[in-house]
């Protein structure tokens, strides 16, 4: 994989994560996935895996959608855009720069990207204030009052954190 596509991409991602602004609370999926709207700064850290060295990038984001269909924009510190991710059902596209590449859907190109998977599902609850524990994640959002969420799996390999801070 190119590094500068590497190191543009977080997932995930969540993958994680990410125009507009969160607000605290529960939201039901339904409307999450169609009106949600997040920006903020996000960081993603993976240990090292057999298939890639360790993964690390931190970037201001914009995140709109849900588990299901949305958009993710990474930006530059000078505020252009590093690189896009489009999911809908059935497919998942990320660009960075002049690349494209296309996968299955979000999840796959979240776990190929940072050589380890991130629950898309699970991410989006966290961002509404939920704090869901799924596939060896355990959230800290303690401090999600002021806008900040830490995610970390130690289990099973490569270790992972994500931290996100969202704007007001």
């Amino acid at each position: 994989m190119n590094r500068r596509l590497a190191a543009s991409l977080p997932g995930l991602c969540l993958l994680l994560a990410l125009a507009g602004c969160a607000a605290p609370g529960r939201m039901p999926e339904e409307t999450a996935s169609a009106a949600a709207r997040w920006s903020g700064r996000m960081s993603v850290r993976v240990e090292a895996s057999p298939s890639l060295g360790p993964q690390a990038f931190s970037s201001t984001f914009e995140l709109q959608g849900g588990p299901r269909q949305g958009d993710l924009y990474f930006y530059t510190p000078l505020g252009s855009t590093a690189a896009s991710i489009v999911w809908t059902p059935g497919q998942a596209q990320l660009q960075s720069g002049a690349e494209t590449r296309h996968f299955a859907n979000i999840a796959d190109l979240i776990e190929r990207v940072l050589g380890t998977p991130v629950p898309v599902t699970a991410l989006f609850a966290w961002l509404v204030g939920d704090p869901v524990s799924l596939d060896g994640w355990e959230v800290d959002q303690s401090q999600f009052g002021n806008g900040k969420i830490t995610a970390r799996r130690t289990s099973p390999p490569p270790g992972a954190e994500i931290r996100i801070v969202l704007e007001p």
